[in-house]
Formats: C-alpha cells, structure tokens, sequence
C-alpha cells in the first residue's frame, strides 16, 4: 500500500511533517492551498480514517500511525483559532499514479 507525507504550515507559523498510510489524502488536500483550522482537521480526520480502514481491509487491522497523527493534528490546531488558515506546503508524492 503506498504512503505519503505532507507538509502543512499552521497559523502560528510553525510547520508540521505529517504520514498518511494511504495516498487517498490526495482526495482531500491540495498542495498549495489554504483551509481554515476547521476545514482542514475534519479533512485530514476522514482522510486518515479512510487510510486506516484501507489498511484494515488489506492487513486486517487498523494503522495506529494514521491514528496517532490525528491526533497530533487535533492537538496542533486545538489552541488556534478556528477560522485562521493552514497552508498545505507540499503532498509527497505530489500526485496519484498516472497523473502527472
């Protein structure tokens, strides 16, 4: 099953290397942009809750890596306001196979 990371710079300017056991975050991010505090921990949330289940439906058990980071996620973005926005730095790889 193919991983990812991605790189997001929070509100406070502090940046975050963050692991996904699936690529399907590519479903839900787009390197470059902005979401707010909010938008962006419920995309990151479903994003890793269906990593995990790929990785349940394949190895029979979930990925407490994916379950670890959003966990870090939600405690990063905890103390910032809601509303303020995190920039996707970069997604690695930048796309899914067969795009370009």
């Amino acid at each position: 099953m193919p991983e990812m990371t991605f790189t997001v710079r929070w509100p406070d300017g502090n940046t975050q290397s963050c692991y996904s056991p699936s690529l399907v975050m590519h479903d839900h991010l787009v390197a470059g942009e902005d979401y707010t505090v909010a938008d962006f921990l419920t995309r990151t949330t479903t994003a890793l809750t269906e990593a995990s289940e790929r990785v349940r439906a394949k190895f029979g058990m979930y990925c407490t890596s994916a379950s670890e980071q959003m966990q870090e996620l939600e405690r990063a973005g905890r103390t910032l306001d809601p509303q303020s926005l995190v920039r996707v730095l970069e997604m690695n790889p930048a796309s899914l196979p067969g795009e370009s």
